[in-house]
Parts: structure tokens; sequence; C-alpha cells
């Protein structure tokens, strides 16, 4: 079946073109989801609540641009709507610029960790942290759209990025030397 039929049918609100909406792009929204949202459970309901914004708001996509990058937009938005109203993006954090430390760092070897530690490694940096981290070099924003996103200085978010990076290169690091 064609997206343009799919689409005209969700718009229309059939249920079949809702659950194929859904089959289609639940498993890697709930992956975009969970690296947000570090809670299973959490990011089951930030999936939910993507999906029901698709349905209603369905009628504003306007066919410019692929559909996918639409829904991942949706979704993107919800994480952070989801993490600013369970107050885990720290109002402080966001507001102060982070002093960034310069020092001659020589990135792990990456090759020897699984994709599923590497996210675990992500997972385990502090929200704000791993907000950024993911919106900037996951997601792809600029530093002035996550600044206009997250309502802060683009000095902030580089910094918290840059940081962001030094903790998981940290714990990167430690992982590999447990091997």
């Amino acid at each position: 079946m064609s997206e343009h039929r799919l689409i005209l049918a969700c718009k229309q609100g059939k249920l079949w073109a809702r659950k194929e909406v859904y089959e289609q792009y639940a498993p890697a929204m709930m992956a975009l989801c969970r690296r947000y949202v570090s809670d299973v459970e959490d990011a089951k309901d930030v999936l939910q609540e993507g999906f029901l914004k698709i349905y209603i708001e369905i009628g504003q996509y306007s066919g410019r641009g692929s559909f996918g990058g639409w829904v991942r937009k949706i979704f993107v938005n919800t994480s952070l709507d989801y993490m600013r109203k369970k107050n885990r993006l720290k109002q402080k954090e966001l507001l102060t610029d982070v002093e960034i430390e310069y020092y001659e760092n020589v990135p792990p070897d990456v090759t020897d960790i699984t994709a599923d530690e590497l996210m675990h490694c992500i997972g385990e940096l502090p929200d704000t942290h791993r907000t950024i981290f993911n919106l900037f070099a996951v997601e792809g924003f600029s530093h002035r759209e996550i600044a206009a996103l997250l309502n802060i200085p683009e000095s902030t978010s580089r910094s918290l990025f840059f940081r962001a990076r030094q903790l998981l290169q940290k714990k990167v690091t430690q992982l590999m030397e447990c091997k």
C-alpha cells in the first residue's frame, strides 16, 4: 500500500490505517523514546502519547517532507515534553553554562563494544546531558535549534554536549577496562 493512501486513511480516522502506522513506526519510535527516557514503563507512556498526537495532528501533515521525519519530530517533542513535565531537564543545568575543560584526551577504541553497551552508556548520562547529546549527535539538530527547543543559550547547548561527550567517553573507557 502506498504511504499517501495510508496517510489519507489515517486523516479519515480509519482504524486499520492507524494500526498500520503504529506497526510500521512503533519499534523505531520506542528506541527513540528510550534514548530520552531511561525508564522502560515511562518510555512506553511516551510512545503511547506520541501516537495519540500523531492521530490527532495528522491533519497538519502537509505532505511536504517525509512522513517518517514528521513522525520522528513528534516523538522527539513528546519526549522533551515528558522530560520537562517530570522536571528531568534541570533548569539550573540548562541556564548555567558548563565550564569546559580542554585537555588532550585520546578517545577509546570502541570497536570492541556492542551497540547495546554503547546505548547503555548513553542511558547512564544525566538526563539533561543525555537529552542534549541525543538531540545533537543522534537526531542531528544544530545547537541553535536545540537552544530554541529548550529555551536556552546556544552556548549552553554546546557546553552540555561537550560535557556529555566527555562523560560518555569516560563511561566507555571504564566499560572497556572491565572487559
